[in-house]
């Protein structure tokens, strides 16, 4: 016996010896989103229990109130899905009387509401070191992309991506993953220039220990300065992603060498190397050159000392200069402060008590007593002159003098106290 088919089959499982469980069969038959029928126990003789095939509408049939109510209160609403959609699930409630005669009487529907709530979002967290700095020889042995990635969550993934920027140069770069644990862990991998692709429902612990197996190859690293690469993982089908995870491979690029003097490389071309040689003539003793090389050395030692006692020669003058130029300006100033000209004010104090006893006593008197003492000075320069001295008229011009000066000393009087010197 033969069987032909032709067309297409989605979902088709054969198990070869083997039976079903089943809860896989009612899985595979009962719908996530459903009414619940309460159990069958709860049937009393007369009650009929009915339902469709996708568990959307129960009916229940029965000739008594009290158990119908029972029945109807048991319904309830399941959805064995994960992560439900969220939304208002509508229920609606008919009911039909039939009476004693056969007549048939609808009651208005009842109507209610489910109302799913939004389940919480799960979390998927990549981190680990973001920056790698290797070698040439690194980079063409193979370096290890996400060597100490960390991935946290509670479910499962199914994918991650990793993504590299700019696309791989396949003449010369190339990106591994462990072929063996793959086998052995269930999962795909698919490589291309863009990238890494992981697929497969496994544990978090399992994508992160696949993780650290990728290797990246580079022959020619001294093309580039760094990698950038990106790293996502998501689960139930991309319904929840992670955060998105950049890793940056940068190249250590060997210093330069700093090029030698010019000095250096002409005496380097003109040196002659010689090979070694035993010099059987022309024999230079060891003290002559111990000798010549103290030669240098002194000349070297004095030139140091002559210079070291110049050194100490220009800051002693200078020294000197500066002690000088502050001591004069220090005089200049000083001279300056002795010609500076007092501003005081001048006050002239005349006693009043002299003026009134010249006034008692008398002018007259007082001028003869004055003509008297000139007399008397004029006798004695007379006496030491000699006979033949004569007199002059500078004697009459000196009277007159005095004369302004009583008059002067009689205007004094007249001057009004001051009494801010008392």
């Amino acid at each position: 016996m033969k069987h032909h088919m032709k067309g297409y089959l989605a979902g088709l499982s054969v198990l070869v010896g083997e039976n079903e469980k089943p809860e896989v069969l009612n899985c595979l038959h009962q719908c996530k989103e459903s009414l619940q029928v309460p159990a069958m126990e709860l049937l009393q003789p007369g009650m009929e229990l009915l339902t469709n095939s996708d568990l959307t509408e129960v009916t229940v049939e029965g000739d008594n109130r009290t158990n119908l109510e029972i029945l109807v209160r048991k319904i309830g609403y399941a959805n064995s899905r994960e992560f439900p959609t969220p939304g208002r699930r509508n229920l609606r409630l008919s009911t039909t009387v039939t009476c004693d005669n056969g007549k048939s009487v609808k009651v208005p529907d009842a109507t209610a509401y489910v109302m799913v709530l939004r389940p919480q979002t799960p979390s998927i967290i990549l981190n680990g070191t973001t920056n790698l700095a290797r070698k040439y020889e690194d980079f063409r042995m193979g370096v290890r992309v996400f060597a100490d990635i960390h991935i946290s969550g509670e479910q499962k993934l199914d994918k991650c991506t990793l993504t590299i920027y700019p696309n791989l140069n396949p003449d010369h770069e190339t990106l591994s993953v462990s072929v063996m644990m793959l086998k052995r862990l269930g999962m795909v991998a698919r490589i291309s220039k863009d990238g890494v692709t992981i697929s497969g429902s496994d544990m978090f612990y399992n994508y992160q220990q696949i993780l650290r197996q990728i290797v990246y190859t580079n022959r020619k690293p001294a093309y580039y300065l760094n990698r950038v690469f990106k790293l996502s993982c998501s689960e139930l089908n991309g319904r929840f992603t992670s955060n998105e995870y950049v890793q940056t491979l940068t190249v250590i690029h060997p210093q330069p060498k700093e090029p030698a003097p010019a000095h250096a490389t002409i005496n380097k071309h003109s040196i002659e190397v010689r090979p070694a040689a035993v010099v059987s003539r022309d024999y230079v003793p060891s003290d002559h050159l111990g000798a010549v090389a103290a030669g240098g050395s002194h000349a070297v030692t004095i030139i140091v000392v002559v210079c070291v006692g110049f050194l100490l020669f220009m800051i002693v003058l200078g020294v000197i200069r500066i002690r000088a130029a502050h001591q004069r300006t220090n005089a200049e100033e000083a001279q300056d402060s002795e010609m500076t000209w007092d501003d005081s004010a001048l006050t002239i104090t005349v006693n009043p008590m002299e003026n009134a006893e010249r006034r008692l006593e008398g002018q007259p008197g007082d001028y003869s007593d004055s003509e008297q003492s000139d007399s008397d000075s004029s006798s004695d320069d007379d006496v030491v002159d000699g006979p033949c001295r004569l007199h002059d008229s500078s004697d009459e011009e000196e009277e007159q003098p005095r004369r302004s000066r009583n008059h002067e000393y009689q205007n004094v009087s007249q001057l009004e106290w001051d009494h801010s010197t008392m």
